[in-house]
């Protein structure tokens, strides 16, 4: 079972988990291991609260593709076991990355004395150009 929260758990048989051969070099064991891990975590057919389920399907993720399908490939470490952990762990923070809400921003307008401190630097600017140019007589 993979915890996101204290009142949501996914269940082990939701999560598809498979071995592959990992890219890149590797050794002497390199066509013979299956050392990366293959993960497949259907969004709708999950038992996740609609709430997560929207959330998800809206992100706009590469690893998620257009049948609600979560893949994730974890090929960093050099045993299955490893990589089978960091693959969950992925899927985990990216569950709980949708689960915080963002505070509403209230726009707010400057302030009469801001206002009358950018207004009187961008005179004292101007006196300070104009007193630049060609002396007349």
């Amino acid at each position: 079972m993979l915890r996101i929260s204290s009142n949501v758990v996914i269940p082990d048989d939701e999560i598809g988990l498979s071995s592959i051969r990992a890219q890149g070099a590797g050794g002497q064991d390199v066509n013979k291991v299956s050392s990366a891990v293959h993960l497949r975590f259907d969004v709708r057919a999950s038992s996740l609260p609609d709430f997560y389920k929207q959330r998800l399907l809206k992100l706009k993720d590469r690893r998620i593709n257009k049948e609600g399908v979560i893949v994730i490939k974890a090929q960093q470490h050099r045993t299955r076991e490893k990589n089978r952990e960091d693959a969950l762990q992925r899927l985990q923070r990216l569950i709980k990355s949708v689960a915080v809400t963002k505070k509403a921003r209230r726009p707010t307008k400057p302030t009469r004395g801001s206002q009358k401190r950018r207004v009187d630097s961008k005179v004292k600017r101007g006196k300070v150009k104009s007193l630049r140019g060609k002396v007349r007589e």
